[in-house]
């Protein structure tokens, strides 16, 4: 069954907006709207706790960690400070990303070929602490083979790539740029699944181009941020989370796939 990870980062980011300054009765709280993503079908929460703290607190981990009812899915550099903040919180994944201080999210995957030491030592400690670890990769079958080397339970392979054929060429599958993108994640999906370790997806999804990413085989969960927010500001959270979570299932079920 095809999973829902939903990214509420842009929901602290609107609170900054208005709050520059955090004080105790700021709004919206990126609680409440992991509660609204959860009725609205999401298969979990996840939230970017970087090291310039722009947008999530620590705060925020913190109650999500004891009030969310789903799953929760902490983004994080492999930093000492952010390894020390996750084995004490304990999500349920620590997903290992790289970070960058001028962008506004996350931008290429992570290079585990080239600092295979430094993060098998994080792995090592956050597997210790009982967290299932994620690696946030390009869709590069050479990045998936470092990634089990270093000792990674899950690779999310990133779609921006993708997500951006798909805007040039209108979502016309015709188009060779396009089928080359899906064509990558595909091989590196593949290949994470020849290698034991779980295939999730994310970036730049969204209502038009999800549906060929639900459709592949043995992706396990996708995660999806900016536009089901941004989806928010018109219908609610709730029913924006339902219908993305409606899209992939329907993708699934017609690729033959358990939705």
């Amino acid at each position: 069954m095809i999973r829902l990870g939903v990214n509420i980062d842009h929901v602290a980011t609107l609170r900054r907006a208005r709050y520059p300054q955090l004080g105790g009765a700021d709004e919206p709280d990126p609680v409440r709207a992991a509660h609204e993503a959860e009725l609205g079908g999401a298969d979990g929460v996840t939230v970017h706790l970087r090291e310039d703290r722009r947008h999530i607190q620590d705060r925020d981990v913190e109650m999500l960690g004891r009030l969310a009812r789903s799953k929760l899915n902490l983004e994080m550099a492999a930093t000492d400070e952010m390894v020390e903040i996750a084995c004490r919180l304990r999500p349920h994944t620590a997903m290992l990303v790289p970070e960058g201080r001028m962008e506004v999210t996350t931008e290429g995957g992570l290079d585990v070929a080239g600092q295979r030491a430094h993060l098998r030592d994080v792995v090592r400690r956050l597997r210790e602490a009982g967290l299932i670890v994620s690696a946030f990769i390009d869709a590069d079958e050479h990045q998936v083979e470092a990634s089990r080397a270093t000792g990674f339970d899950v690779c999310e392979v990133h779609t921006g790539p993708y997500a951006g054929a798909f805007a040039a060429c209108g979502g016309d599958f015709r188009r060779a740029e396009l089928r080359r993108e899906l064509d990558r994640v595909t091989r590196a999906g593949e290949k994470i699944r020849t290698l034991d370790m779980r295939f999730n997806a994310g970036h730049a999804l969204n209502y038009q181009n999800v549906g060929p990413i639900a459709a592949l085989d043995g992706v396990e969960e996708l995660h999806i941020g900016h536009a089901i927010v941004s989806r928010a500001v018109f219908v609610g959270l709730r029913s924006a989370v339902a219908e993305m979570k409606s899209i992939m299932s329907r993708w699934a079920l017609e690729s033959g796939r358990p939705a």
